[in-house]
């Protein structure tokens, strides 16, 4: 991926443990960092064994600040600060109704899920069918079989469930999609790369009446939307 130094892939050696120090380890420093502050994102993140959603010639790479490789095209499982970057901001909560639009490794929507509860929901699309089968399986394994998952064009989004009180797009995009706007419920954020003067700004919008109000983050690094919405290919 360009701006990133992918590490070249290796069979792995770490056990569980290691893994769990790692994970531990992380999260203090996310904390540190000022990415996590959710008590509830926390123990989310937690809870997700992280190395269980990368390929296995990835897998001791888990816990790097470094996006990773997954089976698809030109699909990658993003940093681990990027997921409080995204759902602090959105205030992913107990309850929600969820869309992430890119569902790479399946990690981000188990995250999702946790932080949602039993009274939330999760959707999650991705239009690759290699990257969502790998997904698929995944959290499969990993027991999360309450996710609606969806093969297809993440940028249409999926009305069959909306509105949403959050959604996430974890691939940067022209503009925002007006159909992920329109299946915004009252109240609700979306969040998103926008790539603008040659640069990817993370956008947040709020749906508050009418009106949608708008605030760029930060500047960011992620692969191109691809379908109908998107400038990569499909």
């Amino acid at each position: 991926m360009q701006g990133w130094i992918i590490p070249p892939p290796r069979s792995p050696v770490k056990l569980r443990d290691e893994f769990m120090r790692e994970r531990a380890d992380k999260l203090r420093k996310l904390t540190d960092w000022g990415y996590l502050v959710s008590e509830r994102i926390r123990q989310a993140m937690e809870k997700v064994s992280r190395e269980n959603f990368i390929p296995s010639l990835y897998r001791d790479y888990a816990y790097k600040e470094i996006p990773l490789p997954l089976p698809g095209k030109m699909a990658t499982i993003s940093c681990p600060h990027s997921y409080p970057l995204f759902y602090e901001p959105l205030g992913l909560d107990r309850g929600h109704r969820f869309l992430e639009v890119g569902l790479g490794s399946g990690y981000g929507a188990a995250i999702a899920r946790e932080v949602v509860g039993s009274g939330g929901l999760v959707v999650s699309m991705d239009i690759d069918p290699v990257t969502f089968e790998f997904a698929r399986e995944n959290l499969e394994v990993a027991g999360y079989d309450d996710i609606v998952l969806v093969q297809g064009d993440g940028g249409a989004g999926y009305p069959e469930f909306s509105p949403y009180d959050r959604i996430s797009v974890t691939a940067a995009c022209a503009w925002i999609p007006q159909p992920l706007i329109d299946q915004l419920a009252p109240g609700g954020r979306l969040i998103a790369p926008v790539v603008e003067s040659g640069v990817q700004n993370l956008v947040l919008l709020e749906k508050i009446g009418k009106q949608i109000k708008r605030k760029v983050l930060c500047q960011v690094l992620y692969v191109s939307l691809r379908g109908e919405y998107g400038e990569g290919e499909v």
